[in-house]
C-alpha cells in the first residue's frame, strides 16, 4: 500500500506542477516541439498534441542519440514501458504494469500482451518480440492502454509501433553509417549500415535499407579440464528492407515491401551462479564457484531468428473517404539451442545413472516455424467536419509449429542398461534415438474481426467511441516422446468471441494545453497448458500443478485522464493517471521439478499509476527531456492448492511480477554551431530502473536457500545455494558528442552503461533451480565512434 500513497502523493505534485506551468498562446508557443510530430496512431495522420489518449513517439534522432539499439533500450526512456530480457532474441513487453510474468521457449502457447506493428503489418509473436534493426525509423511510437478497437492483435496492455521513412520522389537522398565499438574492454563489434532513396519517375519511388551487425560478446564459459571460452554470446544481425511507392494519381498510393532480417547469436547473455557440474561443493570434480559475467557449459549455445515479411498496402482516395488495404505475410523460422547437459544430468542422477552418463553432453533444440497471413481494409473519413469515422475488418491465419529434441548421444545404451533393454524405445512413441524428451506443437490460430470508431467534435469537447468485435478459434495437436515424457498425442481447440469497446473525452482547454480521459477494454484469448513432464515431477509437484489443465480468457478494462501541454521555451509536458482492473489475469509459474511451466488464471489483479514526460529547452541550445512512470502492480485475489497453500506468491498484495514500481529517466543536450557550417553536441542520459521480479513466487522467501538434492561429484546435494530472488535496481548512463558538417557528415563518440554497471535482468532456473541458477544479466560498458554521410 505504500506504493499506492506514493502514487497519489506524485498525482498531486504533477498536478501542482501543472498548475505552475505558464501556458501562452499558439503564437507564443515556440514551434518544433515534441508536439510537432506527426503519429498515427489513429490510424489517420495526426499531431502529437491532438491524439486523445497516453502516447509516446521517439524519433529518429532521439534513438539516435540516447545510443539507444533495440527496444529494450527505447524503454528506459518511456514512461510506462518495461522489456524483460529473457536472453539473445527472447523478450517480454508490458505496459502500464499489465504483466503475467516470465514466459519461457516452451510456452508457445500463451499470448502476448502487447502488441507489435512494423507500420501497419502485425509482427507480434509471444516471448520472440522481433528484434527489429532500428536504422533508417521514422520513430517508435508506444500507444499506453488497451488498444483492442484499432489494433486487436495482442494489444491487451497496449501497442508498439515502428514506423519507417517511406519512398518518396522528391529525389535521390540517403545515409551510409559505420560504426565501430569495444564492448567491456574485450571485445569489439560493428556495423555498416545504408538507405538510399530513388524515384523512378514522377509517381513511382523505391527505398532500400540495408545493415550488418557484429556483436562484441561478454559472457565467459569455463568448460571440463579447466577450459575458458571468452565472449561465447557474441553475434551478428543482418538484413534489409525495399519498398516501391507507386502514385498513379494524387488519391492512389500502393506500396509493396520486403522485410528480411536474420538474427544468430553464439551464446546467451546468462550469469550462473549455481551449475550441477561447476559449484564449490564439489570434491571428486574441481571445485568452482562461478563468478560476475560466467557460466559453465559442455556445449556452445546459439539462437538464430530468421524473419521474411511481405506486405502490401494500399490507399485509394474516394471523395470524401478514404479505402486502405493492409495484406501481409509473415514467416519466421527460430532455433534457441541450448546446453540442457545440467537439466539431463539431474534427471540421470534421480536415475541412478553412472557419472559418465551424467556428464553426457545434452542440446536442447527448441525450433519455432510460423506462418502468418493477415488481412485489413478499413474506410475512413477524409474531409473537414465535426464528425471524423473509420469502420474496417480485419483477418489473420496463424500457422505455427513449435517442436523439441534433446539429442544426448549414447543416453539409450544407458538407459537400457540401468532400467531394462528395450526401455528406449518402448517410450520413444515414433521418435528417434538418443533423445529421452521429444515434442511436437503444432497450432493454427484464426481470427476474425470487425472494428470502428467515431468522433464528434462540439466546440472544445471531442468525444469518440469505439467497439471491435473479434472471433479466435485456436486448434492444437500435443505430441510427445521420450523417457522424460509422457508419451502424449492429444489436439484442443480454443474458441472465443466477443466486443471490446472504448470510449474518450478529449477537451481543448486552450490552444495548448488539452485534457484527456478514456475508458478501454482489452482482451487475451487463453489456452491450454502442455502436460507435466511426469517421469521428472515430485509427487508434490503433481499434486499441486496437474490439475492445471486450461485457463480462461483474460480481459482488463482501463482507465485513465491525462494532459498534454506546451508553453513557452520548447515546453512540452505529458502526464496521465491511470487504474486497470484485470481479471483471469494468465500468470506463468515454475512447475517445480518438472521442468514445466503452467499457467494459471487469478481472478482479480490491478495496476494503477501515474506516468510523466517533460520536454524544456532553458536557453537556445540546450534542451533537457525527463520521462518516470510510478506503478503499483498487484495481486487481488489468492490461488491456493489442494490443502490450502498458497501457490508460487499468488497471494491478495502481492506484486505483479516483471515490473518496476518506480522508472525513470532524464536527458541533456546542449548543441550549437563551433565554426562554419559545423554544429556540435553533447548529450547525457540517465535512466533508473526499480527492483523487480522475474516470477510471481519469487518475491516469497527471499533470499531463497536452493537445494539440488541430487548427489554428484562428491557433493551432497544438501548443501545451499542463497540467491537473492529480488532483482536489483540499476542506472544506466550514456553519453555522447559529436559534430554534423554542412557536408552532411555527422561523426559521433558514445559510451552506453559508462560506469559500467551489471543489471541482473530477469532470474533463470533449470528444473526448478536444482540443475542450475543463474540470470540474464545486461551489455557491460560499451564505447565506439560511428561515421555517418547524408546525400
Amino acid at each position: 500500500m505504500l506504493a499506492k500513497h506514493r502514487i497519489l502523493a506524485a498525482a498531486s505534485i504533477a498536478a501542482g506542477a501543472f498548475a505552475l506551468l505558464p501556458l501562452p498562446s499558439a503564437a507564443q508557443a515556440v514551434e518544433g516541439g515534441a508536439d510537432d510530430i506527426i503519429v498515427t496512431a489513429t490510424k489517420r495522420d495526426a499531431s502529437l498534441q491532438d491524439i486523445p489518449f497516453s502516447i509516446n513517439a521517439q524519433t529518429a534522432e532521439m534513438i539516435q542519440r540516447s545510443g539507444a539499439t533495440t527496444i529494450e533500450d527505447i524503454s528506459r526512456s518511456v514512461a510506462g514501458l518495461t522489456v524483460q530480457n529473457l536472453g539473445p532474441g527472447q523478450s517480454q513487453v508490458s505496459i502500464r504494469g499489465v504483466s503475467a510474468g516470465q514466459v519461457v521457449r516452451d510456452q508457445p502457447g500463451v499470448k502476448e500482451q502487447v502488441g507489435i506493428y512494423l507500420d501497419e503489418s502485425v509482427v507480434s509473436l509471444s516471448l520472440f518480440t522481433p528484434d527489429i534493426d532500428l536504422f533508417d525509423l521514422n520513430r517508435v511510437e508506444t500507444l499506453r492502454g488497451p488498444q483492442g478497437t484499432l489494433f486487436g492483435s495482442g494489444s491487451v496492455g497496449g501497442t508498439i509501433r515502428y514506423i519507417t521513412n517511406q519512398p518518396t520522389t522528391d529525389g535521390i537522398s540517403g545515409v551510409v553509417e559505420g560504426n565501430v565499438n569495444l564492448v567491456a574492454e574485450d571485445d569489439f563489434g560493428w556495423h555498416m549500415k545504408g538507405a538510399v532513396n530513388i524515384p523512378l519517375g514522377d509517381k513511382i519511388a523505391a527505398r532500400a535499407v540495408g545493415y550488418y551487425t557484429q556483436y562484441g560478446g561478454f559472457i565467459d564459459a569455463l568448460g571440463e579440464g579447466g577450459s575458458v571460452e571468452n565472449n561465447v554470446n557474441s553475434g551478428k544481425r543482418y538484413g534489409g528492407r525495399l519498398s516501391v511507392a507507386f502514385m498513379p494519381t494524387e488519391d492512389i498510393t500502393v506500396t509493396p515491401r520486403i522485410v528480411y532480417q536474420k538474427v544468430e547469436a553464439d551464446g546467451f547473455n546468462r550469469q550462473e551462479v549455481f551449475n550441477l557440474f561447476a559449484n564449490p561443493n564439489t570434491t571428486t570434480r574441481p571445485a568452482i564457484q562461478l563468478g560476475e559475467r560466467q557460466q559453465y557449459l559442455l556445449l556452445n549455445e546459439a539462437f538464430e531468428d530468421e524473419f521474411l515479411l511481405a506486405d502490401l498496402t494500399a490507399s485509394i482516395g474516394l471523395g470524401a473517404v478514404t479505402l486502405t488495404s493492409v495484406t501481409s505475410y509473415v514467416d519466421r523460422d527460430i532455433l534457441v539451442s541450448r546446453d540442457a547437459s545440467a537439466l539431463t544430468g539431474s534427471v540421470s542422477v534421480d536415475l541412478g545413472y553412472p557419472s559418465a552418463a551424467v556428464l553426457l553432453p545434452s542440446n536442447l533444440r527448441d525450433t519455432t516455424k510460423l506462418e502468418q497471413f493477415t488481412q485489413e481494409v478499413r474506410l475512413s473519413s477524409d474531409y473537414d467536419g465535426p464528425v471524423q469515422w473509420v469502420i474496417g475488418g480485419f483477418y489473420s491465419n496463424v500457422d505455427r509449429t513449435y517442436a523439441q529434441r534433446l539429442p544426448t548421444p549414447g543416453y539409450d545404451a544407458v538407459t537400457d542398461a540401468v532400467l531394462g533393454a528395450g526401455t528406449s524405445a518402448a517410450v520413444a512413441n515414433g521418435f528417434g534415438p538418443d533423445s529421452p524428451y521429444n515434442a511436437d506443437l503444432p497450432y493454427n490460430i484464426k481470427q476474425k474481426a470487425l472494428f470502428g470508431e467515431a468522433s464528434y467534435e462540439i466546440g472544445r469537447l471531442t468525444a469518440t467511441a469505439g467497439l471491435r468485435w473479434y472471433d479466435f478459434e485456436e486448434t492444437r495437436q500435443f505430441i510427445s516422446g521420450g523417457l522424460f515424457a509422457n508419451g502424449d498425442n492429444r489436439e484442443d481447440t480454443t474458441k472465443s468471441d466477443g466486443f471490446n469497446p472504448r470510449f474518450l473525452l478529449s477537451y481543448k482547454a486552450t490552444d495548448d494545453l488539452t485534457i484527456n480521459a478514456q475508458a478501454s477494454k482489452g482482451f487475451r484469448l487463453g489456452g491450454v497448458n502442455d502436460p507435466l513432464n511426469v517421469p521428472l515431477c515430485s509427487p508434490s509437484d503433481v499434486a499441486i500443478f496437474g490439475g492445471y489443465q486450461d485457463y480462461d480468457d483474460e480481459t482488463i478494462w482501463n482507465y485513465e485522464a491525462g494532459i498534454r501541454a506546451r508553453g513557452p521555451s520548447g515546453l512540452t509536458f505529458a502526464a496521465a493517471a491511470f487504474y486497470t482492473d484485470i481479471r483471469n489475469l494468465q500468470v506463468t509459474v515454475d512447475a517445480g521439478s518438472c521442468s514445466s511451466r503452467v499457467v494459471f488464471n487469478v481472478p482479480k489483479a490491478h495496476t494503477m499509476g501515474i506516468e510523466a514526460e517533460l520536454g524544456f529547452q532553458p536557453f537556445e541550445g540546450f534542451t533537457l527531456s525527463a520521462a518516470g512512470s510510478l506503478i503499483e502492480a498487484e495481486f487481488d485475489s489468492t490461488v491456493v492448492d489442494g490443502s490450502g497453500n498458497v501457490i508460487q506468491g499468488i497471494r491478495d498484495g502481492n506484486r505483479l511480477p516483471t515490473v518496476p514500481e518506480f522508472q525513470f529517466a532524464a536527458t541533456a543536450t546542449y548543441e550549437r554551431e563551433f565554426a562554419n557550417g559545423a554544429d556540435g553536441y553533447i548529450s547525457a542520459t540517465w535512466q533508473y530502473v526499480g527492483n523487480r521480479f522475474t516470477q510471481p513466487g519469487d518475491q516469497v522467501d527471499t533470499p531463497r536457500s536452493f537445494v539440488s538434492g541430487l548427489p554428484f561429484g562428491g557433493a551432497t546435494g544438501t548443501a545451499p545455494t542463497v540467491v537473492d530472488l529480488r532483482l536489483p535496481a540499476y542506472n544506466l548512463v550514456n553519453l555522447s558528442a559529436g559534430v554534423g558538417l554542412s557536408s552532411g557528415t555527422d561523426i559521433s563518440i558514445y559510451a552506453t552503461n559508462l560506469f559500467d554497471e551489471n543489471p541482473l535482468l530477469s532470474f533463470d532456473r533449470e528444473r526448478g533451480g536444482r540443475a542450475r541458477l543463474g540470470f540474464n544479466v545486461g551489455q557491460p560498458r560499451t564505447i565506439g565512434v560511428t561515421v555517418r554521410q547524408a546525400f
